[in-house]
């Protein structure tokens, strides 16, 4: 019994698409391997080998396979092909709009008694006595303040 849940019927377009993908060198290997796996499953001259028998052959995991027709049953040709966007960055940005405008404030204020002017330690530690913001380093205020192009002298 064949291990398929998707079935992968390519039109002649499609396989010449993938046929394409395959004979140029302007694509990712990644994208090289879900066209020939997409090319090795087609069942529209007839039966196609299990996936694992494809997996062997094509050195990849029967994972792969899986993931790759069943992208194409569902989306088509570019989504099988494509790789798919995160939905969220893999670590939430520490720097928001938020503490941008608090930082350029404090930058733009003027400075606390007995100081002539901001340093960059003397605003990360105003920014630390703040609660509602994170924790940041000078380093990260620096980079904050060369990013919109402000000087503290």
């Amino acid at each position: 019994m064949k291990s398929k849940y998707y079935p992968v019927v390519l039109s002649k377009k499609d396989k010449k698409a993938l046929q394409d993908v395959l004979g140029s060198d302007g694509y990712s290997g990644q994208t090289r391997k879900r066209a020939s796996i997409l090319l090795a499953l087609d069942e529209s001259l007839g039966g196609s080998p299990e996936q694992t028998t494809v997996a062997e052959v094509l050195k990849t995991s029967t994972v792969t396979i899986y993931k790759t027709s069943k992208a194409f049953y569902e989306g088509g040709i570019e989504k099988a092909l494509e790789r798919k966007e995160r939905e969220t960055p893999p670590v939430e940005p520490k720097v928001t709009g938020e503490l941008e405008a608090r930082v350029i404030q404090i930058a733009c204020s003027a400075p606390p008694p007995g100081r002539a002017r901001w340093t960059v330690r003397l605003i990360e530690d105003t920014v630390r006595v703040i609660d509602e913001l994170p924790d940041v380093s000078y380093a990260t205020v620096f980079r904050i303040l060369k990013k919109h192009h402000l000087s503290l002298t």
